[in-house]
């Protein structure tokens, strides 16, 4: 599926990848750079719901850095 960027470096995300993830108007969209490719991570209600857990035990300050390192090792 190809989309295309406007003067100002906006993009399009078609409907049906919209509706898929649940992207609205006004979702934050995080943004991954990972070299040869760019990886858009939609900030939705269900996304946050799926991290609950996910560092349960662990300082979570703590745990997001040590995986920000991780990442930007590779």
């Amino acid at each position: 599926m190809e989309s295309y960027a406007t003067v100002k470096g906006q993009i399009v995300i078609p409907s049906e990848i919209r509706k898929k993830y649940g992207i609205k108007a006004g979702t934050k969209i995080e943004i991954f750079d990972e070299g040869e490719r760019i990886v858009l991570q939609p900030i939705t209600r269900e996304f946050i719901h799926r991290l609950r857990g996910k560092y349960k035990g662990q300082g979570l300050m703590k745990a997001l850095a040590e995986e920000k390192q991780q990442e930007r090792k590779l």
